[in-house]
Order: structure tokens, then sequence, then C-alpha cells
């Protein structure tokens, strides 16, 4: 989460963020980031692609 606040913050364009509900998954897309293990999560296509589908929970689908 971190990182998405550097990045928002350095951003000279972050007003086209304004009143927007941002995940730091979906920044990560935007502004290249990952996590500090390299990874890039995404909490949101987990749920669709692994828990809303049924599929066992997988650790590897996350990251």
């Amino acid at each position: 989460m971190g990182r998405a606040v550097v990045a928002l913050a350095t951003d000279p364009d972050r007003a086209r963020w304004n009143g927007r509900s941002l995940s730091s998954g979906g920044l990560a897309q935007v502004y290249g980031f990952t996590d500090v293990d390299g990874s890039r999560p995404d909490a949101w296509r987990y749920l669709r692609e692994v828990q809303w589908a049924g599929r066992p929970a997988d650790v590897t689908g996350y990251r």
C-alpha cells in the first residue's frame, strides 16, 4: 500500500483519481509497481477467479 501512496503522490495527473475508490492492485497495474516480494497481488481478481468461482484457495493465483 505504501508504494501505491508514493505512486499517487508523485503523479502530476493524480487529480484524475479524485472521488474514486482505488485498490492497490489496480494502481499497481496502472503505475507498474510491485509488492516487496516482487509480486503484484490482485485481491479483486482472486475473488472473481477463485473464491466466487468455488475453486480451492491457492496463494499462487493471488500473487
